[in-house]
């Protein structure tokens, strides 16, 4: 059977989304068959663009139809919550950009409604499914690395006035809009929590975060070194330190088609084509968590073991964490959530 996706908005994310996969030549009995926005001539307008069949004027009418099957979310960072909640109550899978939700309260909230409906969900860290993290968690795994030690990111960019990073009733901050890629890393390397957490950084006017450097201290004295920043290009690359030598993940590190691997030899990535431009580098990449949520979800899964629900629990308490070690506060933390 088809698995038939609904796509929640018509933004930049969604645009390359709909691009990798569309593009992608082995979809694994896949296909985008509808879009929503507010706006329906916008949706109109992105359903020609891709060659989508169906559009929606709201997200609850996709979310009550029987045309779709599962919902990817490329919303705002302060919707993804309750459009999350939407769908899942209506009896959609649900693939939902990073960062899951604007805490950790409702990340538990929409995980715990996935396990009570029996959905499929997944923050959309596509990161965790890019063939070069695939071939370093094997190195990793068969001790290539030695024991590693220190675990040193860079993410930065120059964001434009106009974009949601600098609002905060949108979700903005440098934690939530770009600082998932950073806090990831050693999640997926030493798969266990820090045992000491400090922050360094300073806020737009608005009151989320610019920027910031991130110490995370773990147990047997490893270390991970994160810095972030929205208004300052930064060299977007990562290096993995272990006893036998260091690997370094090139720019975009996040999904990188370049790796330096120990004895200083280069492996390549390369991604598949696409006829229409992309808004972000490397994203051709953004099919991979689309076959993964694909091959979940027919082997009737809830989660995808290459991205927890309780490893999104985990970023979502980091970055609950360094809001508040940085002064950032949002309504939402207010507020309890059901379920």
């Amino acid at each position: 059977m088809t698995l038939r996706w609904g796509i929640v908005t018509a933004g930049r994310i969604s645009h390359d989304f709909v691009n990798a996969f569309n593009s992608y030549p082995d979809k694994e009995d896949q296909e985008i068959v509808a879009v929503a926005a507010r706006n329906k001539s916008r949706a109109a307008d992105f359903a020609k663009t891709h060659g989508i069949p169906k559009v929606f004027d709201s997200y609850e009418a996709m979310a009550k139809s029987n045309d779709i099957d599962v919902a990817y979310i490329g919303s705002l960072n302060s919707e993804h919550y309750e459009l999350s909640i939407l769908f899942l109550e209506n009896g959609k899978h649900v693939l939902c950009e990073k960062p899951f939700c604007l805490n950790a309260k409702q990340t538990r909230s929409v995980i715990s409604l996935a396990k009570k409906k029996k959905l499929f969900v997944m923050e959309a860290v596509w990161t965790r499914f890019s063939p070069a993290y695939a071939d370093l968690e094997k190195d990793i795994k068969n001790g290539k690395l030695g024991d590693i030690k220190f675990i040193e990111a860079d993410f930065g960019i120059v964001s434009p006035d106009d974009r949601s990073t600098h609002i905060k009733e949108y979700g903005g901050g440098a934690i939530l809009d770009v600082g998932v890629y950073v806090l990831q890393l050693p999640q997926f390397v030493w798969k266990e929590d820090p045992k000491r957490i400090t922050t360094v950084g300073s806020l737009y006017d608005s009151g989320v975060d610019l920027t910031e450097t991130i110490i995370l201290e773990y147990e047997g004295g490893k270390r991970a070194v994160l810095n972030i920043h929205t208004q300052q290009e930064f060299w977007n690359k990562a290096t993995i330190y272990g006893t036998k030598g260091h690997v370094t993940l090139e720019q975009p590190f996040q999904f990188p088609h370049i790796v330096i691997d120990i004895d200083g030899s280069t492996k390549n990535y390369p991604l598949h084509s696409s006829k229409l431009p992309y808004n972000f580098t490397n994203s051709p990449g953004l099919v991979y968590q689309a076959l993964e949520v694909g091959r979940c979800i027919r082997a009737g899964l809830i989660e995808s073991p290459r991205m927890t629900h309780d490893e999104s629990m985990g970023l979502a308490l980091l970055e609950d964490i360094i809001r508040k070690q940085l002064g950032v506060h949002f309504d939402a933390d207010d507020k309890e959530y059901p379920w």
